[in-house]
């Protein structure tokens, strides 16, 4: 890794004009605030029913909610990481959840239907336009060169325990609305969706006040004004190292796609899992993301994250082929411990591949941008893996259309694999020539 300042300031600076306690504190901000603002945007995963009767909405008009919002998530991308360069993130942060939230007290109201458009069109753009790259970069930016592993790892796991205590907070006060006081399933809803609204306003104030962790900010802001977007591009396209992460983060994502599909293969009939037990196991999956995501990148720090990274994708896909096999297995409780262990390499690699960014040689004040252009390529699959999956489960009906799905999911994996090799080679290669 280069020791040009002009290519890695952001994790140099950052050791020397933050203490180690306080880039800490920083971090944990920075979860708390990714845990928190992106829930709200997808109660329907535990209060669809109540989300029908209390907006008085069908089922196709709130896939037509969420189909916006993928959408904009989309567009927002690449604009978002060239916000992230030319304002500073903690304030894109701040704002973001500050926004969010206060669009969550009008959501609270039960609005109209064309109403609830313009709540998600307007998290579409606070979440994904002001917040994704900017959270990314901030992380960056408060992490030690040799701890971007933990920190990014940090990042993934703490916000998976993070969404989960919030999830338990949120159910426990609707059911003690609705159960103990009586109260109407709106009311308790209303209640879920102020405790979401008003963490996230209040981030956003604390993280306001909190000040930067690179003094610099203002002496780069000269060059960024002067910077052209198009010829920015074409650089960071021809950055063989940033293409090589494009395609990990390509990937890596679809393996985290398929943990989707997971219980409705479990409960189909050669398994045999009922629909209790098989979504037991699936949300158990779900506690392994601090597992995964934690324990990966103290591994990363501590001896490669390129070769965690290389491992945690080649194991996935083996797991993957393994559960394939899963009509054929006799015990559930190995089939329960296959899909863990896919959770935990999943989140393994969810929590390591941003951390790659900072040996991309990547100048700082195009950083953003870069975020943007890996987000783009890397999270497509939000676009086409639902189709795949639909057509192999729809043409090839039972576990086959599944196991058709896992396999092409573990090609990808074992893909990612190769193109993390890649990865280390060339900076073995870049490492040997200076």
């Amino acid at each position: 890794m280069s020791s040009n300042p002009a290519q890695s300031g952001a994790s140099v600076a950052a050791p020397r004009e933050s203490s180690r306690a306080d880039r800490y504190i920083q971090l944990a901000l920075l979860v708390i605030a990714a845990g928190a603002i992106y829930p709200i945007l997808y109660l329907r995963q535990v209060y669809q029913p109540t989300m029908l009767e209390v907006f008085h909405i069908s089922e196709a008009q709130l896939g037509y909610l969420y189909s916006a919002l993928g959408t904009i998530f989309l567009v927002c991308y690449l604009p978002s990481g060239w916000l992230a360069d030319r304002v500073r993130p903690r304030v894109l942060i701040s704002f973001s959840l500050i926004a969010t939230g206060a669009l969550g007290l009008w959501y609270s109201t039960a609005p109209s239907f064309g109403a609830l458009i313009a709540i998600f069109g307007g998290w579409g753009l606070t979440t994904g336009l002001t917040f994704w790259a900017a959270i990314i970069k901030r992380v960056s930016m408060i992490a030690g060169a040799d701890e971007q592993g933990r920190f990014f790892g940090f990042l993934d796991g703490g916000r998976g325990l993070i969404e989960a205590l919030l999830a338990t907070i949120a159910i426990s006060l609707f059911a003690w609305m609705t159960q103990t006081r009586g109260a109407s399933t709106e009311a308790g809803f209303r209640l879920v969706v102020y405790m979401y609204a008003f963490l996230c306003i209040g981030l956003g104030v604390v993280l306001g006040l909190v000040r930067d962790p690179n003094g610099g900010a203002a002496a780069t802001a000269v060059k960024r004004e002067k910077r052209n977007v198009l010829r920015d591009l074409y650089s960071l396209a021809k950055n063989p190292q940033l293409a090589l992460l494009s395609a990990i983060v390509f990937c890596g994502y679809q393996v985290f796609w398929s943990t989707y599909s997971f219980s409705a293969y479990l409960h189909e009939k050669e398994i045999g899992l009922t629909v209790v037990a098989a979504g037991f196991i699936t949300t158990l999956k779900l506690w392994m993301r601090p597992i995964g995501g934690i324990g990966g990148g103290f591994l990363g720090d501590r001896f490669s994250k390129t070769s965690v990274l290389i491992v945690a994708l080649f194991s996935a896909s083996a797991a993957l082929i393994a559960l394939m096999a899963a009509p054929g297995m006799s015990s559930h409780a190995l089939v329960a411990v296959i899909v863990l262990f896919i959770g935990v390499m999943t989140y393994a690699i969810r929590g390591l591949y941003w951390s790659l960014l900072d040996q991309c040689k990547v100048p700082a004040e195009t950083m953003g941008l870069a975020i943007g252009l890996v987000s783009v390529v890397g999270y497509s699959p939000d676009a086409v893996l639902p189709l795949i999956n639909g057509y192999l489960t729809q043409n090839y009906p039972g576990v086959y259309g599944y196991q058709l799905y896992f396999g092409y999911i573990a090609f990808m994996s074992a893909l990612g694999g190769v193109a993390a090799i890649l990865f280390k080679l060339r900076l073995a290669k870049q490492g040997a020539q200076q």
